[in-house]
This record gives structure tokens, C-alpha cells and sequence, in this order.
């Protein structure tokens, strides 16, 4: 699926009522939980009141045994000696007898069942305690999925805007590569191309004037000759010096910096640009050097072109541990939340501080001017 057919808003939406769905899950599960621990605490209640009677009804069956054998003894003392005991005396002998064999064997039903009721509480008490650690267990993983897609999953919309924008800030490269060429094609052909067509022209013209004017309005012709030679040459360093400095190889970032300010500020008579170093003219490794000549032209390119400024300071400082710049300019200034074409600019200097593993902020107010600090770590 290509990544521009792709609505981030859609899946806003779908992970929005995902994290919706899972939160009512949640606290239908917490809901379920409490009534777990109310249950435990009443069945704890109840098991406590059981045991108690248990104990009172063993004690209470303890008691009738003992006197069940009594009047069993009784009983049989009576049967023997029948005619010594009048007939109530043998009745009731018989029937205290007979109620206490009853009451003990009520007492040991009760017994019983209190014992069945213990256990069955028991069990229902480990199977509520097991439900309430697993609902605990359910809440703890459900909270770590919803914020996991509170966080990370929420941002694969911003994720894939971005991969949206670098896809299509590479579009943006390619048909900058044709523009270039273009541009440098158009520069050639009405520079340095025509300039060597005039000197073509103007030697074939030296030659005419000489043999018909005499040798001053000759000389005065090379001397235009020369000046024209002079132009041409100036074009072609300066389109060299645009596709890649060679003194940066040579003399390093610091003086290639100054000459570049120097003659941007003298093509651009509108705008002066200062430039300051804090230390030591210290070289970089070329990777290093590169980069940070094309953010500093970057930006300052920007800050003419777009921002119209008529002051441009840049300020850098290197030192052991990092190299820092800080450009800042009077322009017009622009909303950094708002995404225009110019934007792939700042793209293509993001993604160059990120491959040095730097840090590049950009503060700008609509006009009050635009500020731009780039941040390397010296890993070497």
C-alpha cells in the first residue's frame, strides 16, 4: 500500500476506539474484582461464624454422648431390675433415652452438614481469591496495553506522516537533482558559454582592428578581451565553488565559511551577514565539515530567500565533545507548525543532523525573525 493512499486520520480513529473498547474492558474487569473481594470478605465472614459453630456443635455432641451412655446404662440397669422400678420410672428411663440418642444424632447431622457448609466455603473462598488475582493480573496487562497505545501506537499516525513526508521529500530530491542540472545547464549556456563565444568573436575582432586601426585600439580591445576572459573565469569558480568548495578540502570549515558569507553578502548588497568563531580553527573530518557547511548555507540561503532578512549572524563553536551553531536572522519569520513547500529544506537539514547524531531546533515567530541551532557530538 503506498504510504500517500494511506488516511493517518483513519487510523487515529481506529486506535482511539481501540483504546476506548479496551479501557470499558478494563473497568468492567475492575468492577468484577471488587465484587470478587466483597464476596471473599462476606465468605470469610461466614466461614469464621461456621467454624464457630462447628466447635459449639462438637462440643454440644461431646456432651450428649456422654450422657446418651449414661442413660443407656441407665436404660440397661433398668430392664435388668424391671420389677424394682415402677412402669413411669422404666418410661421415662426409656424415653430419656431414646431423646438423647435422638439429639445426638441430630447433633451429628448438624455436625455434618457445618462441615460440608466449612469446606464448601473453603473451596469457594480459594476459587474467588484465584479470580481476584487473575482479574488483578487481566488489570496490570491491560494497563500495559493501554499505554502502550497511549504512546507508541497512538504515534504510528505522526510515524507514518513522517515516513509520508520523507517519501515524499525524496520525490523532492530527485526533482531538485533535475532542477539543478537545469540551473547549472542554464548558467553554463548563458554564462561561461557565452562569454567564451564572445572571446571567439572578440579575437577574430582584435584581428580586424588591428590590421585597420593600428595597435592602441587592439590593445584596447584585449584589455576588454582580458576583463571578459576575467567574467568568464569568476562564473565558473563560482558555479564550482556552489557544487562544492575545493577550499574546504584544502583550508578546512572555518576559512571556507568566511569567504562563503563574505561573497553571499556581497552578492546580496541587501543583506549583511557577520560571522562569528568562539575558539580554535580546529579541522573536522570531511563527512563532518561537509554536512555542517551545507546546514549553515542551508540556512542561510533560507533566511534570504524566504525570510527576506537584512542581518544574518552565525555563530560557531567547536570543542572537543561538540560542534555548535547558531544562526540567527531578522526576517519575516514563519509558523513551524505549518507545513509549506520550503519546508523540505528544513527536512533535508533534519536528516543530515540526524545522520551525525546532532539535534536541530528551529525557533521562529511571524515577524520577529527565525532562529536555527544545530547541535553535533564529536564521536571520533
Amino acid at each position: 500500500m503506498s504510504i500517500k493512499k494511506f488516511d493517518t486520520k483513519a487510523l487515529d480513529l481506529i486506535v482511539g476506539k481501540m483504546i476506548e473498547t479496551v479501557g470499558t474492558s478494563k473497568n468492567e474487569i475492575f468492577r468484577i474484582g471488587e465484587q470478587c473481594r466483597k464476596d471473599y470478605e462476606t465468605l470469610t465472614e461466614e466461614l469464621k461464624d461456621v467454624k464457630h459453630m462447628v466447635i459449639k456443635v462438637i462440643d454440644e455432641g461431646d456432651r450428649l454422648e456422654g450422657q446418651t451412655r449414661f442413660a443407656r446404662k441407665r436404660l440397661s440397669e433398668v430392664s435388668m431390675h424391671f420389677k424394682d422400678y415402677t412402669e413411669a420410672q422404666v418410661r421415662d428411663a426409656y424415653e430419656k433415652a431414646h431423646q438423647l440418642q435422638m439429639d445426638l444424632s441430630m447433633n451429628r447431622q448438624l455436625e455434618k452438614q457445618l462441615r460440608d457448609r466449612r469446606d464448601d466455603i473453603e473451596r469457594r473462598l480459594v476459587g474467588v481469591s484465584d479470580t481476584i488475582e487473575r482479574a488483578e493480573h487481566l488489570i496490570s496487562q491491560i494497563t500495559v496495553v493501554m499505554n502502550y497505545l497511549m504512546s507508541d501506537i497512538k504515534q504510528m499516525g505522526e510515524m507514518l506522516e513522517d515516513a509520508k513526508m520523507k517519501q515524499e521529500f525524496g520525490l523532492k530530491i530527485i526533482e531538485a537533482q533535475e532542477e539543478e542540472r537545469k540551473r547549472l545547464s542554464r548558467e553554463i549556456h548563458d554564462g561561461p558559454a557565452q562569454m567564451m563565444a564572445n572571446v571567439m568573436m572578440r579575437s577574430d575582432l582584435i584581428e580586424r582592428v588591428y590590421k585597420e586601426r593600428g595597435t592602441e585600439d587592439a590593445i584596447t580591445e584585449i584589455k576588454n578581451l582580458k576583463k571578459m576572459v576575467r567574467s568568464a573565469l569568476y562564473e565558473v569558480r563560482r558555479i564550482i565553488y556552489d557544487l562544492r568548495p575545493m577550499a574546504l578540502d584544502d583550508l578546512g570549515l572555518v576559512p571556507t565559511l568566511k569567504k562563503y558569507l563574505q561573497t553571499t553578502e556581497e552578492y546580496h548588497k541587501r543583506t549583511k551577514i557577520e560571522f562569528n568563531n568562539i575558539g580554535k580553527e580546529v579541522r573536522l573530518p570531511s563527512q563532518y565539515e561537509v554536512a555542517l557547511f551545507r546546514l549553515i548555507q542551508e540556512a542561510v540561503q533560507n533566511a534570504i530567500k524566504h525570510a527576506e532578512s537584512s542581518e544574518i549572524m552565525v555563530k560557531l563553536e567547536i570543542n572537543r565533545m561538540r560542534v555548535a551553531v547558531v544562526i540567527k536572522d531578522d526576517g519575516k519569520g514563519f509558523n513551524i507548525n505549518e507545513k509549506k513547500a520550503q519546508s523540505f529544506g528544513i527536512i533535508g537539514m533534519r536528516e543530515r543532523v540526524e545522520l551525525l547524531e546532532g539535534q536541530l531546533s528551529i525557533d521562529s515567530k511571524i515577524g520577529k525573525g527565525t532562529i536555527v541551532i544545530i547541535q553535533i557530538p564529536l564521536n571520533f
